[in-house]
């Protein structure tokens, strides 16, 4: 095994980093120094063109990694992601110019999202080393901060890769970082990508002034961008029924979908429920109830789900959330949306017959912008846009508005020492202000406030629907991952879709299914904490009571409301979006 010979490098290199560096700031460079800039000034010229640093500044960066590489020269390290864009650019083109850069043979493996999480799950519990890195989603920060196996970045920035922490890594800089922060204020998880989930729609046809006209007649109210549920409701079914036809094509007011698949677990705990109103008030997940339904106590241990517990996962907010998604899938989408999966509906508007989304991942910003879609016109630009979601008749001010997918370097004690290092410095790499903003180009999933307000994303915006306005706004961080109430989201993250699925299919009704969903949360929240798995914030159920005693309190969960169809709002496009860039920019 290379472990026992490399950490004995490792310990070497430590002593010699000083006068490595003083060498480098004199200007004498080695010949192998001399040699390492070459390549540092190649791949700057070759793939980084786009940077908020200097080509200078680049080049130091790239030359840092390539010094504290040297102890791992020649190991073959073993990352994995799941396969988005971003990640796909950082296997084909960050993975190879890191192996040239450092001598590290690196393969940044892309597999399936829920085959991440599996392997994630199977390492944790084995304590096999399966990869040396992983990408994983900050929805687990529950997990990584009971189960006492992931490493805390924070310390190990401090203590063991002190000499290992880019010093321009400037994690101020970051968007994300609170979401895989754990309470105690650690850090386990460095964000490389970030996705939102917004509100889509044709603004060309929202446009038309016959189809404001129409709009106005029927509903009594302008036609614009929802800002209730009641709204979005009225514009599916006025495309759906009243429109119905445009340029010769049969259009729809809604697009989802419904198939028993993995998938439909993300359509809904993906903060579905929260966007009706469902939890509590506080960002980023609502306290004491989360965007789940699931409530902790005062000491961050989750309490329950069930509305019998004090949880809100089978509230009246929650049944409401879920018939809507029944009846606009049911009524307002194509019929064949009923059993497609998130892969399969995700194209779909871009086909041009679709006139809203109140779920939209920003994910398929890239595939929307293409010029040969129908949703683009003759010069490239989009004739849709990208809004904030409406909220449901339960929100209320101060909860989070919707979801941020959020994927982050995430470490595990399993690995080897000297392996985890290398992939740490990888993984570093991909989120360096060398390399971010061009991979925020091509991925479109920022994670770095200074490229957001760049000039190069300036000059894309136009091209891009709203996703820069949405991510210069201080609203931005209302839309957030799960958070860490949920104390296993590999083993409870499938109890949504496997109870939620018949649900959507028509086989039991919304609080049929709720009630078995809570049910098996806290039943699986309650094994685990007899299992006495968790290092720290271990469940501890309430007793179950009448629900009525936990609906008849303040806060979540909320009693069912008389009325739970208000009259629909909108906002004009235009109105909504000076009122976000006027609510005072992040750098300031």
């Amino acid at each position: 095994m290379q472990k026992h010979d490399n950490k004995s490098k490792l310990t070497k290199f430590k002593l010699t980093t000083l006068a490595a560096g003083l060498l480098l700031a004199s200007g004498t460079l080695s010949a192998q120094e001399q040699d390492t800039r070459a390549i540092a000034e190649r791949l700057v010229d070759e793939h980084f063109q786009n940077s908020t640093l200097s080509r200078e500044e680049q080049i130091e960066e790239l030359m840092w990694f390539a010094k504290v590489a040297e102890p791992f020269r020649g190991m073959d390290i073993q990352t994995v992601a799941e396969g988005l864009t971003t990640h796909v650019y950082e296997s084909e083109v960050l993975a190879e110019a890191f192996s040239e850069l450092t001598g590290i043979n690196l393969t940044h493996n892309i597999i399936g999202e829920g085959d991440v999480v599996d392997t994630m799950q199977n390492q944790m519990q084995s304590g096999n080393s399966i990869y040396d890195g992983f990408v994983n989603d900050t929805d687990s920060i529950g997990t990584h901060i009971r189960y006492g196996t992931t490493i805390n970045l924070s310390e190990a920035m401090e203590n063991e890769w002190a000499d290992y922490t880019l010093p321009t890594l400037d994690l101020d800089d970051f968007i994300g970082l609170q979401y895989g922060t754990g309470p105690d204020g650690s850090i386990y998880q460095l964000p490389t990508q970030q996705f939102a989930n917004l509100y889509w729609f044709r603004h060309d046809w929202f446009q038309r002034e016959d189809l404001q006209e129409q709009f106005r007649e029927i509903y009594g109210y302008d036609l614009g961008v929802p800002t209730n549920w009641t709204a979005y409701e009225d514009i599916a079914e006025f495309f759906t029924e009243h429109v119905g036809e445009i340029d010769g094509t049969k259009v729809y007011g809604h697009m989802d979908y419904g198939r028993r698949d993995p998938s439909l677990g993300w359509r809904f705990h993906d903060s579905w429920l929260s966007m009706a109103g469902m939890g509590s008030q506080g960002v980023p997940s609502g306290n004491p109830v989360d965007d789940w339904g699931i409530r902790v106590n005062e000491d961050s241990q989750p309490v329950g789900a069930s509305v019998s517990r004090g949880g809100a996962t089978n509230s009246p907010a929650s049944v409401f959330a879920m018939q809507k998604a029944v009846d606009w899938l049911s009524n307002y989408a194509p019929e064949e949306a009923q059993g497609m999966t998130f892969g399969e509906a995700g194209p779909v508007p871009a086909q041009g017959h679709i006139a809203q989304q109140i779920f939209w991942y920003t994910a398929f910003t890239a595939d929307m912008t293409d010029p040969a879609v129908a949703v683009t016109d003759d010069e490239g630009n989009p004739l849709w846009r990208m809004a904030p979601s409406p909220t449901g008749p339960y929100w209320e001010e101060g909860m989070k508005v919707g979801y941020q997918d959020v994927g982050a370097w995430t470490f595990f004690d399993s690995t080897p020492e000297d392996r985890r290092t290398a992939a740490w410095l990888f993984g570093q790499f991909t989120v360096s202000k060398t390399v971010s903003l061009e991979k925020l180009m091509h991925g479109l999933t920022p994670i770095r406030e200074s490229d957001i307000f760049s000039e190069q994303m300036t000059e894309m915006a136009p091209k891009l629907g709203g996703l820069v306005e949405f991510y210069r706004s201080p609203n931005e961080s209302n839309w957030t991952p799960t958070g860490t109430n949920v104390p296993d989201y590999p083993r409870m993250a499938p109890l949504w879709w496997q109870n939620l699925a018949p649900v959507m299919s028509g086989e039991v009704s919304p609080q049929e299914g709720l009630d078995k969903l809570a049910a098996d949360l806290d039943s699986t929240m309650n094994r685990l904490a007899r299992a006495n798995v968790f290092d720290s914030y271990a469940p501890v159920l309430n007793e179950e009571r009448d629900p009525q005693y936990w609906l008849d309190q303040e806060g979540a969960p909320k009693a069912k409301l008389d009325n739970e169809m208000p009259q629909g709002t909108t906002v004009p496009y235009d109105e909504m979006m000076k009122a976000w860039m006027e609510a005072g920019s992040r750098q300031e």
